[in-house]
């Protein structure tokens, strides 16, 4: 079927934004094999997991395979017995090539640490599991032929692992750190030019990422922050978990993931400058900050922009898209897409409710703001059955139909009030949708028996950031009795996902006359006397102001003059990065300082200083813009 356009970090124009993929996409990994890069990230209770991406230039990305099809240990990973593993499952996996041969190395709660090998990343994977756990693993192939694995909490620990990769050697392990150290968990472990890296999470109080550097795997290392505090303006969590690939032209780019509301976590990409033999994030003139907006990196190749999933589906192929993942492991008997070809037919499981409903079908939502529509087909369910649309979190909302022995009803429920609203149903086809704003937090639910009028339903649903799933919304199709027994079928005709902002609020105002008023003030940016500029074209989505008094140019490196009015040729000096924020603010990064404008809170001067703010603590560095007409 034909696409809705998506998220993509690619701009079109040498450059991309943050986030990489606009849902969760969490404690990743990534690796470059000769021209090549992989990811993969952390899945928990969702299958098939693990998933491999691949990428030319470490933007754009496409969907190879899932290294693992199915995780089973037992009634709580297929919801059984009233049991679950929400917020368990596969966590913070660790993504290595050695000799012609594709790892990942992960970590299962209450189980011995997890393998899966593939000489080709799209697969097949062979799996095995090791003797030992260990807690958000990394793995490191030495030169010596040497194994090890850093693994833990704050003090991290160091063991080496047999070549055979079933076991650690006995009397190799020590404890790398003390708490007081600074190190926190998701180590991400490297060897570059002779000397050991390691990079962790650090989420207490300032979200940022330590990295530790020692001359030996086992030590001594010390200890440098090389990330903190970048919220990209959304504030309910910073950079963190991550690490680093070098490219191809010697290029050095940082990987990690931040809390990103409702949506969960997401992953950013940043220029990594080296200063002292420490990999900062972040440019020269602001080390430690990521533009939310850069140019791409140099890798030696060139991709068209593109997403790594389609969204929308049919249900006309002869398996699930990639996109699609089952809420914990599925009974593979109970759903179909040839059963009635062109439709997906979940059977209905007996469940007390939504929560533990066996074969719910569900894709990462996706923002900042998103609405998808499930088309359903009723008539062949039966008394004691719901089928519907879910929003997938703790706490979970859904609209659905709920049969009956007299008919059919609509239903919505929030499970956060308890409150279900209800609303006559005399057709056997429905629309159900949600409206998801991951900017406010807020959904809101509706429906048609035409898909062209909708019908609001229920009041308003507060989504939120929580580690019970520890992942964010899911968009969720599902079909349960309350029977007791099994019921009848569903028939999903077709899922829709349409995403408004996908290019973000607006686009940049070239050759337009604007004014721009500090975010949270009323206070105008001006030179001089003058607040009234026309945006010039830089390229690559960079802009210089001009006014009939010259071009807004900053007159010092360091930023710390006011900046000034000047005639003559456009240079960095008067080129800033136009990057607007999630929120649709902007921010304008000097290409001389590689810092942004800011409005000094006392004297109103324009600087060029500002590390980037945070967004609740603002700094005079974001803006709302408007034209102006003649």
């Amino acid at each position: 079927m034909p696409q809705k356009q998506t998220w993509r970090a690619d701009n079109g124009n040498g450059t991309f934004s943050n986030p990489l993929f606009y849902d969760e996409f969490s404690d990743p990994d990534l690796i470059r094999v000769g021209s090549d890069f992989y990811l993969t990230g952390t899945t928990m209770h969702a299958m098939p997991g693990l998933p491999v991406l691949h990428s030319k230039d470490l933007v754009n990305w496409r969907f190879l395979s899932y290294a693992c099809e199915q995780l089973d240990f037992g009634p709580e990973y297929r919801l059984e017995d009233g049991k679950a593993i929400y917020g368990q499952g596969i966590w913070a996996p660790s993504f290595r090539w050695h000799k012609g041969t594709f790892y990942i190395f992960t970590n299962v709660r209450g189980q011995p640490m997890q393998v899966y090998a593939a000489t080709n990343p799209a697969g097949p994977w062979k799996h095995w599991a090791m003797k030992t756990g260990f807690h958000d693993p990394s793995v490191l192939f030495d030169d010596d032929g040497k194994i090890y694995v850093v693994y833990g909490y704050r003090d991290l620990r160091l063991v080496q692992l047999n070549s055979e990769l079933t076991d650690a050697i006995a009397g190799t392990e020590r404890t790398l750190f003390k708490p007081s150290d600074g190190m926190g968990e998701g180590a991400h472990f490297y060897k570059i030019r002779g000397k050991y890296f390691i990079t962790s999470a650090w989420y207490m109080g300032t979200m940022k990422m330590p990295c530790a550097r020692a001359d030996r795997p086992e030590g001594p290392y010390e200890v440098l922050d090389i990330s903190a505090g970048e919220d990209f303006g959304i504030a309910n969590g910073a950079m963190h978990q991550g690490g680093i690939v070098e490219t191809p032209t010697g290029e050095w780019w940082g990987f990690s993931m931040m809390d990103f509301n409702s949506l969960g976590r997401l992953t950013g990409l940043s220029p990594v400058t080296w200063k002292d033999g420490w990999p900062y994030f972040g440019l020269p003139g602001n080390l430690g900050r990521s533009p939310r907006t850069w140019v791409k990196p140099k890798t030696g190749a060139t991709s068209k922009p593109s997403a790594p999933y389609e969204r929308s589906d049919d249900f006309s192929g002869k398996t699930l898209k990639p996109i699609w993942q089952w809420n914990h492991a599925p009974d593979n008997t109970k759903w179909s897409l040839t059963e009635r070809p062109g439709f997906l037919r979940l059977h209905a499981l007996p469940a007390p409710d939504f929560w533990q409903a066996r074969n719910t079908l569900t894709q990462r939502a996706i923002g900042p703001v998103s609405t998808p529509t499930a088309e359903l087909d009723v008539s062949g369910m039966k008394p004691g059955d719901l089928a519907g649309l879910g929003l997938l979190n703790s706490p979970y909302a859904w609209i659905g139909v709920r049969c009956k022995a007299s008919g059919f009803t609509v239903e919505q429920y929030d499970k956060a009030t308890g409150k279900v609203a209800l609303a006559p149903l005399r057709d056997t086809r429905i629309w159900l949708r949600a409206e998801c704003d991951f900017l406010t937090e807020k959904a809101k639910f509706s429906f048609s028996t035409n898909g062209k009028s909708f019908e609001p339903l229920g009041s308003e649903f507060k989504m939120v950031f929580q580690l019970k799933t520890f992942q964010g919304v899911r968009y969720s199709l599902f079909h349960y009795s309350t029977s007791g027994a099994a019921g009848g079928h569903a028939d999903f005709v077709r899922f829709t996902l349409d995403e408004p902002l996908s290019r973000g609020t607006k686009p940049i105002p070239y050759g337009k006359t604007i004014t721009l008023t500090e975010v949270g003030s009323d206070r105008v940016l001006a030179v001089g006397t003058v607040t009234q500029f026309r945006v010039l074209d830089r390229g690559q989505g960079r802009i210089a102001l001009q006014s009939v008094e010259g071009l807004v140019s900053v007159p010092t490196s360091d930023g710390s003059e006011p900046l000034v009015l000047k005639m003559g040729r456009i240079s960095d000096a008067e080129t800033s990065q136009w990057i607007e924020t999630p929120r649709g603010e902007l921010t304008l990064l000097s290409l001389t300082t590689q810092r942004y404008l800011r409005l000094a809170p006392d004297s109103g001067k324009l600087l060029a200083d500002s590390t980037g703010g945070k967004r609740n603590q603002p700094d005079g560095s974001r803006f709302r813009w408007r034209t102006v007409t003649a």
